[in-house]
């Protein structure tokens, strides 16, 4: 018989051992992978059905979407007179620091105290991008005495919709647009094609010899220019001719990516998997981090050209001469050589001019290019509870607006969750039926629970891959995205962790969209696959949607 001490130390000794294998078990026990079936299994997904609603698909006039321009675009130099006029200029020059040019001249034009008969005069300068200052300008919804975008492309696109602009100045400062390609890229493309040029990179990519990126056409300055300049070196007697048409066709489908912003460029480049991408000049010399990839100019110059819009009385004009003459002094020319503008001035512009009927029509043609292999797009919409009211009611009018601008020829599928995650529409093609059946499921959309944010994206994460997977009425080409509508406040369910690999390894492009939202956990999913994040929490929300939805649906 054992006594009560003798019975301890093997007690102990067992316990020893016992502790001693369940340490060795996990040191060489590898842990339980985490699959995305493995989190699917532990979610509750329900199907919910509902019933078709009337859809309205005429888009809301542009007047109407763009926002107030003090409440989106403050000035950045406020007038200091009752005699200015006001400006509005591209951001890559009227913003802060190496981006704040023409800022700090507007600012110093104001101190000053210029006087014109007596009369002391000022200006007002709003930072606001090309692109969305062209639509401003054609809508009539607000309208400066001037406006210096990037190229003269806008200003071309400008006057093509009867807005009465005169190019007063063609070049403020000087930039050009560039391809960035890394060292080995193209030293082997040289090797191959001579030099590199537009229509070097345009042969590349058809040829699937290069992975490269550009932006959205319809929002940023190089990605028109690249645009035009492609359907240029395709033909350049007519650049929407069947010929053009037919090589911008054979070489827009190897194009990885078009980011709809340049930052989001910018970190699909820092990523590595480009080869190359474009960007200015000013923005490459002022982002050390990227400087490992070469620059050769390419297309139009960028050189910051000055329109005059509208009917100027006499004293705005001498205003506008006024400051012109201040911009081109030394003092400030230097400046801007400071800050990247004026390098690489022998480079002359490889395209000839351009009217802006046909940079329309190019646009249009990037779009139906674009989408030749269809999207397949899950909506993944927050009902949780802290959505109630304002939040859920501006983001049912964001859905309803925005899927105007979808095109028909993609499918599209939708995902509401609070606690758990409900499947309200299956993937199919968007047509009228398949709209209606949308607009049903947003309007029955209702607010409570908890927010399972991460268990709704693995599940519309599933869909897709089941949606590509080979089989019947399956397409394993479609281009997936993923499009988060949240306050982005997440205390359900699965963790960003536990699905991070999961999106990584996939590279589904997941956009978010924020209604009084937590905006840097958004951005912090978005960042994952270079996908965008919109703050919703502005009038000009459906403006935003119609523009992301242009450029990936």
């Amino acid at each position: 018989m054992l006594n009560d001490a003798d019975k301890k130390v093997i007690w102990k000794i067992l316990g020893a051992t016992v502790g001693v294998f369940v340490l060795v078990y996990m040191v060489i026990a590898p842990p339980s992978e985490v699959t995305l079936e493995s989190i699917i299994e532990e979610i509750n997904v329900n199907t919910v059905p509902h019933e078709p609603m009337p859809v309205d698909i005429i888009p809301e006039n542009l007047n109407k979407t763009l926002p107030d321009i003090d409440d989106s675009y403050p000035p950045q130099v406020r007038e200091t007179t009752s005699s200015y006029i006001e400006i509005f200029s591209s951001t890559e020059k009227a913003g802060s620091g190496t981006d704040g040019w023409l800022t700090e001249a507007a600012g110093d034009f104001n101190d000053a105290r210029i006087e014109i008969d007596g009369k002391q005069i000022s200006l007002r300068l709003r930072a606001i991008p090309s692109g969305e200052a062209a639509d401003y300008i054609i809508s009539g919804k607000y309208r400066p005495d001037a406006y210096t975008p990037s190229n003269e492309l806008w200003g071309e696109i400008i006057i093509s919709q009867g807005v009465k602009a005169e190019l007063v100045e063609e070049r403020l400062v000087g930039n050009v647009a560039g391809i960035l390609l890394t060292k080995a890229k193209k030293d082997e493309l040289v090797n191959k094609y001579g030099e590199i040029n537009t229509k070097t990179i345009v042969d590349a990519v058809a040829n699937d010899e290069l992975d490269m990126g550009y932006t959205n056409p319809f929002a940023s300055s190089t990605g028109l220019n690249f645009l035009i300049s492609a359907l240029y070196a395709f033909d350049s007697s007519d650049l929407l001719s069947d010929k053009a048409v037919a090589g911008f066709e054979s070489f827009q489908p190897n194009i990885p990516v078009v980011p709809y912003t340049t930052l989001q460029m910018r970190e699909a480049a820092k990523s590595g998997l480009l080869d190359g991408f474009v960007l200015e000049y000013q923005t490459y010399m002022n982002t050390p981090e990227i400087r490992y990839y070469e620059f050769t100019p390419f297309g139009f110059r960028h050189d910051n050209p000055m329109y005059a819009i509208g009917e100027l009385s006499g004293e705005k004009r001498r205003i506008l001469n006024e400051f012109l003459q201040f911009t081109q002094q030394e003092k400030y020319q230097n400046l801007a050589t400071e800050y990247g503008f004026n390098g690489l001035d022998e480079y002359k512009s490889e395209v000839e001019p351009v009217g802006g009927d046909v940079v329309i029509q190019a646009q249009r043609l990037w779009k139906d290019v674009k989408n030749a292999k269809p999207i397949c797009a899950i909506f993944v919409v927050d009902i949780s509870g802290s959505m109630d009211g304002k939040p859920l009611n501006s983001l049912k009018r964001s859905l309803l607006e925005g899927q105007k601008y979808i095109g028909g020829n993609n499918l599209v599928g939708l995902v509401s969750y609070s606690d758990d995650v409900n499947i309200d529409l299956p993937v199919a093609e968007f047509n009228l039926d398949h709209r209606t059946l949308f607009a049903g499921a947003v309007y029955d959309m209702q607010a409570g629970g908890g927010t399972a944010t991460f268990d709704a994206i693995a599940v519309a994460m599933q869909m897709l891959i089941e949606q590509k997977a080979a089989g019947p009425d399956k397409d394993p080409n479609l281009k997936p995205r993923i499009f988060v509508l949240s306050d982005g406040e997440t205390n359900k369910g699965h963790s960003l962790k536990d699905i991070r690999k999961i999106l990584e390894e996939h590279g589904v492009p997941v956009y978010t969209i924020g209604y009084n939202a937590d905006i840097p956990a958004l951005e912090e999913i978005s960042n994952i696959t270079e996908g965008a994040c919109i703050n919703a929490d502005t009038e000009d929300v459906v403006y935003k949607l119609r523009n992301l939805f242009n450029a990936e649906l």
